[in-house]
């Protein structure tokens, strides 16, 4: 019964792990043209806010490549530390280039101007980037995977990004308001400092499934050895 189970544990880590590689895979393609798109919109509007939001899918495609790279080694599990150290690298970065676009545009530096391309590539983004993420939040999950988590929080913190960007261009566009990203942008930096400590220090915040089977098989191992006489 028991080598029955474990074959069913490690045939359901194996369809979440190929669900990750596909997950991420799809995230750095994704970014890569989100990045490219951003970026020449931007530099045709002179838009500073727009090349940066590209810049910021750079950072979106670091983290999911690192977990990518995990997911193709035969033990991904040995590989997580140095993972998440990455990861927490690209938070970092994250709110690093958050801050200085918001201090640039509040003090006038730069403005978000009008894109029509670059409200669509936000737009959209802001549509993908949260499916992505919460679907490889469940999955990493399942598994127990904290690179996988946090590169889902990753992803999802850009989505909030798209959104600020989105925001910044349309009231910018219809108000002159060019502060309205940045205020947005502080808050999201604050949370992204707060997921790279955690992801440093490796905080999984997950329990695998293999794991949960295993302490359901050490108590079933403890019941039938247990000796009534002694109770």
């Amino acid at each position: 019964m028991l080598r029955v189970t474990a074959t069913v544990v490690r045939e359901r880590r194996a369809v979440l792990q190929r669900r990750i590689r596909f997950i991420v895979a799809f995230t750095i393609a994704y970014n890569v043209i989100e990045a490219v798109i951003a970026i020449a919109a931007g530099t045709a509007a002179s838009s500073g806010a727009l090349i940066g939001f590209g810049l910021d899918s750079v950072v979106e495609v670091l983290s999911a490549a690192a977990v990518a790279w995990q997911f193709t080694r035969r033990d991904p599990e040995r590989w997580e530390r140095p993972t998440l150290r990455v990861i927490a690298v690209a938070f970092f970065a994250l709110a690093a280039y958050v801050s200085v676009s918001a201090v640039l545009t509040l003090t006038g530096v730069m403005a978000p101007e009008h894109s029509t391309v670059g409200i669509i590539v936000a737009a959209v983004s802001l549509v993908v980037m949260p499916v992505a993420s919460l679907l490889e939040r469940a999955t990493g999950r399942e598994l127990g995977s904290a690179t996988a988590i946090a590169d889902s929080t990753q992803t999802m913190l850009c989505a909030l990004l798209s959104g600020a960007v989105l925001v910044g261009l349309l009231l910018n566009t219809l108000f002159g308001w060019a502060w309205a990203d940045s205020v947005a942008g502080f808050v999201i930096a604050v949370f992204a400092v707060r997921e790279g400590i955690e992801a440093w220090k490796g905080d999984a915040c997950a329990t695998s499934v293999g794991m949960l089977m295993e302490d359901e098989h050490e108590d079933h191992a403890d019941d039938e050895h247990h000796d009534p006489h002694l109770s």
